[in-house]
């Protein structure tokens, strides 16, 4: 497994990995919940060596901090602050479910720092209707207190959520996980079809798609041409 590295911003501690050339076009990569950077490193292996790619642990998870506090906003705003600590001027995002919802504020609050933003099985901005979890046993790998916090904002989404999308100008992929998924994929295409310009495609694998279809995934990615290059880093 590609070694962590950690970085402090003054918001948080984070754990990340990161690979590529040094001037390759940054590519930001955010896990879903209960993950980690790590679990897009097959994805990664089969990426072109045009990108410098940044997989961070979100807050609350793997080596990053875990301050007991979660939203989608927090982790919209810890985007901005792990990209001002490593001086990313501008990056192409993309997310994967909790990490897609991140993905999505970021763009539609930046929208200059984002060169393209793909979607991956992102939760659409709807009441999910989700029952309040039980905790399983033994020692976990991120903070149990997240999971609560954040199926409460996925059963009711804030208005920035609802309401962002027209506000984001990057070039858009959506990437739906089709029938076998356990989210509404009508409305996953409704969430596409409300940001300007935005394309939707499905990998038929459902939710685990970073897991389930690396290769695919990655040649998504390498095939993504956005309309502007990312800015590289300002600094080292």
């Amino acid at each position: 497994m590609h070694p962590a590295i950690f970085i402090d911003t003054p918001r948080l501690r984070f754990a990340y990995r990161t690979w590529g050339p040094a001037e390759g076009a940054p590519l930001l990569l955010l896990h879903g919940a209960s993950g980690s950077g790590a679990a897009w490193e097959e994805v990664v292996e089969a990426l072109s060596p045009r990108w410098r790619v940044y997989a961070p642990d979100a807050r609350g998870h793997g080596a990053s901090a875990w301050p007991g506090e979660y939203s989608f906003e927090a982790m919209r705003d810890d985007v901005a602050a792990f990209m001002d600590a490593l001086g990313i001027a501008s990056a192409v995002v993309a997310g994967h479910s909790m990490g897609g919802i991140a993905a999505h504020l970021f763009a539609a609050a930046r929208p200059e720092r984002v060169a393209g933003l793909l979607l991956i099985e992102t939760p659409p901005p709807v009441p999910l209707g989700i029952a309040p979890p039980v905790r399983p046993e033994g020692e976990l790998d991120y903070d149990w207190a997240l999971r609560p916090q954040v199926i409460g904002q996925l059963n009711d989404p804030s208005s920035d959520r609802r309401e962002g999308s027209a506000a984001i100008t990057a070039p858009t992929l959506v990437v739906a996980g089709g029938e076998s998924s356990h989210l509404p994929q009508d409305q996953i295409a409704a969430m596409a079809g409300r940001i300007p310009g935005a394309r939707l495609t499905e990998i038929p694998v459902g939710h685990l798609v970073v897991g389930k279809a690396p290769a695919e995934l990655a040649a998504l990615i390498d095939g993504f041409a956005p309309a502007r290059p990312p800015a590289r880093e300002t600094r080292p």
